[in-house]
């Protein structure tokens, strides 16, 4: 029966296909595709796991029958014979193969996979007794996993690597049946995984309009509803699933006549990027002559083609935290580093890219970095995070530094400070980034110049202009976070998010007198943030005086047209009746 499940709305399109659940409970298991000559493999993977297993229940069997019956528990022998019953079902060995040779899934998925569509059917047994047992059917499917970890045995078969070396990767194995994932998070580093995958958009229980998650759901430029609550248990493995990315609305086992209804809108959106597609070499100039700079946000140095496809005039905003995410806890070093910041600068062809230090913590948390004592119930918003965390490290920083200051000599680099807020965090940054020209200089290592800048993201940087325009070649500003923590408003958590407001009075006032500052100075300011990419935002954003947007490529069209349509001068005068208005939201909808 179709029913329907009610998200945030956070990147545009439809998208339709078989639900592929991940386990919230199992987030640190590989979910990765496999070619078909790989199949047999993960499938002798499976049976040697089992099989392992199986010899362990047998060992401890028999240390107990070495105890003899005074000292063996009974209940505990049963146990381990339901262990070896379950280890031995059919419908669990059978199902994991299904998955496997049907859809390419890696053994430790498939295996989680079956697992949950079990549990579903143990969930619903009227008997108390048999539904306990889906305990034993999750220990049982814990020791297998385990096993293939290499956690369980010394002789565990190591897990393969995907095609590009990473076991974490998502690969496709041209599979004809439209998938879409169903998780109950994603986090930054796993997002960035599915931008060469197979999934034709995502859900997830939780998150915001501006969480990381949904940030790169729309630079994926995928469909995507966060904050959909209990998707993940409300949906079955391979339902037939449609999500809505502009109403914020799932689709769960959809009729013949919404599958034809939703087709439509499908096409419909396909037809209108294919349109957009045709203003790429079309210069962004509003009606009265203002020159307009569109670039590109990215995450990764490959990402410069898709910048420059879209007609992105530079980078201005390669975002370097992906780099060290996700890598068990070993950081990219000087070298590594450099040839990603100089790939970047090669693939943008001579145009300049704006290079942020790295900014982590929050919800893009480093997998090495260990929880302090007594942290738990603090707010990691607030707390050791972007400039904060990278002042704390200087050997990390000034590590990164280097590689960026190596990068400049293939090219226009931009040095993006965030987060700053204080006047001795600037003078800190800006010795530390003397030091490591000097350490370059004292080694013989080409450098180039660089230009410096600074994120405005909180409200002490937003009503201290004067400050960074002394020490800044150019600001740039944050609006998510700046929005964040002007309103006092956890971007990540959906409870709150309806509170989440761009165009708060407090808010507008804030660019406004940003922009206006930079531009008396002479010098340059862009929007980064969500706002920049937002179309129903960039009259206004124009109206203020903003003459420099950073987006993902995939939203750069769409807001060129918009500037193409825009008179400035007119602009203005409704931005001023805009500021002052107790309720914008109201005149920005006329």
């Amino acid at each position: 029966m179709s029913f329907t499940v009610h998200g945030l709305a956070v990147s545009r399109g439809i998208a339709i296909g078989r639900a592929v659940i991940v386990a919230s409970s199992r987030v640190d298991v590989a979910h990765y595709f496999v070619k078909t000559d790989q199949v047999e493999t993960e499938i002798e993977r499976l049976r040697s796991a089992r099989k392992a297993v199986v010899e362990e229940i047998g060992r401890v069997q028999h240390s107990l029958g070495e105890l003899g019956s005074n000292d063996a528990h009974p209940e505990l022998s049963a146990l381990l014979d339901v262990h070896l019953m379950l280890l031995q079902d059919e419908q669990l060995t059978n199902g994991v193969k299904h998955w496997i040779v049907d859809r390419h899934y890696n053994a430790e998925w498939a295996l989680t996979t079956q697992l949950e569509v079990i549990a579903r059917q143990f969930d619903e047994m009227e008997d108390p007794y048999l539904r306990e047992r889906k305990a034993d059917l999750e220990q049982v499917v814990e020791r297998m996993l385990r096993f293939m970890r290499g956690v369980a045995s010394p002789v565990a078969a190591p897990r393969p690597a995907a095609p590009d070396g990473k076991s974490d990767a998502l690969f496709d194995p041209s599979v004809e049946v439209p998938l879409v994932l169903i998780a109950h998070d994603l986090s930054p580093a796993d997002m960035l995984q599915f931008k060469q995958s197979v999934f034709a958009g995502f859900v997830t229980d939780v998150g915001g309009k501006t969480s990381h998650t949904a940030i790169v759901a729309r630079s994926m430029d995928i469909p995507a509803v966060v904050g959909a609550r209990s998707a993940s248990h409300l949906i079955n493995q391979d339902d037939w699933v449609i999500i809505d990315g502009d109403a914020g609305v799932v689709v769960v086992d959809p009729s013949a006549i919404l599958l034809a209804e939703y087709g439509f809108k499908q096409r419909q959106g396909e037809v209108e990027r294919e349109r957009l597609s045709r203003l790429k070499n079309t210069p962004a100039i509003t009606l009265d002559g203002q020159k307009i700079e569109l670039l590109a946000n990215i995450e990764q140095p490959e990402d410069a083609v898709s910048a420059l496809k879209a007609g992105a005039v530079g980078v201005g905003l390669f975002r370097t935290e992906f780099l060290f995410m996700g890598r068990n806890g070993k950081l990219p070093d000087e070298e590594e580093q450099y040839q990603a910041y100089r790939r970047a600068v090669e693939g943008m062809q001579g145009l300049p890219v704006t290079i942020r230090t790295v900014d982590v913590g929050a919800d893009k948390p480093l997998d090495r970095t260990p929880v302090r004592a007594g942290e738990d119930h603090l707010n990691p918003a607030l707390g050791l995070r972007a400039i904060r965390w990278s002042l704390a490290e200087p050997t990390m920083f000034l590590s990164q530094l280097r590689a960026i200051l190596r990068a400049a000599a293939h090219g226009a680099i931009n040095l993006l400070i965030p987060m700053l807020a204080h006047a001795s965090e600037i003078r800190q940054t800006l010795a530390l980034v003397d030091r490591a020209r000097e350490q370059l200089d004292a080694r013989g290592q080409a450098c180039g110049p660089v230009r410096l800048g600074a994120m405005i993201e909180v409200p002490a940087a937003a009503l201290t202009i004067p400050l960074f325009l002394r020490y800044f070649d150019f600001l740039s500003i944050g609006t998510n976070d700046l929005i964040q923590y002007t309103l006092a408003i956890d971007r990540a958590d959906e409870a709150v998010s309806h509170l989440y407001d761009p165009v708060h009075p407090a808010v507008l006032q804030l660019l406004a007198s940003t922009i206006a500052q930079c531009r008396a100075q002479g010098k340059g300011v862009s929007v980064c943030g969500e706002m920049a990419g937002d179309v129903a935002m960039t009259r206004l954003l124009l109206g203020l005086g903003l003459r420099s947007f950073s987006m993902h490529p995939s939203q750069i069209l769409a807001v060129k047209q918009q500037i193409l349509r825009c008179d400035t001068v007119k602009l203005a005068t409704w931005a001023q009746s805009v500021l002052v208005a107790e309720d914008p939201a109201a005149l920005m909808a006329d």
